[in-house]
């Protein structure tokens, strides 16, 4: 997939470019159709070390949800719009202008990651 998200196989890991700190060793990409409307429905919980990026994706439910949530939307430079933490069940969440949401458990972004902080998904074959 062009942009933001990388292309081949193997999995990510997502990086603060301002701390430099790894926000999640192991990413999973839902970029088709099916994966992005199963989302995290269905689990009772998410790894603090994981996060889940739908793209593209301006809005996202937790409809039927078990679990709290963080979502951080970006923009297609990976520059992070809109940061909203502890998005309970059955709630929306939206911005605009983004090209894709990034879902990590609750808790997990307060203090490393801040509106128009730039986020970057680095290839790792270990984070698979």
């Amino acid at each position: 997939m062009a942009g933001w998200i990388p292309g081949g196989t193997g999995g990510c890991a997502l990086v603060n470019e301002r701390t430099g700190c790894v926000v999640a060793a192991k990413v999973e990409l839902a970029v088709t159709r099916r994966a992005r409307r199963v989302g995290l429905l269905g689990r009772t919980a998410l790894d603090e070390a994981s996060a889940l990026v739908l793209a593209p994706c301006r809005a996202i439910h937790t409809a039927g949800m078990r679990f709290p949530i963080d979502v951080v939307f970006v923009d297609r430079h990976g520059r992070s719009l809109r940061v909203v933490r502890e998005l309970t069940p059955w709630r929306i969440a939206f911005a605009a202008r983004a090209y894709a949401a990034i879902e990590f458990t609750a808790g997990v972004s307060r203090g490393r990651i801040e509106p128009d902080d730039t986020l970057s998904l680095i290839r790792s074959e270990a984070a698979c």
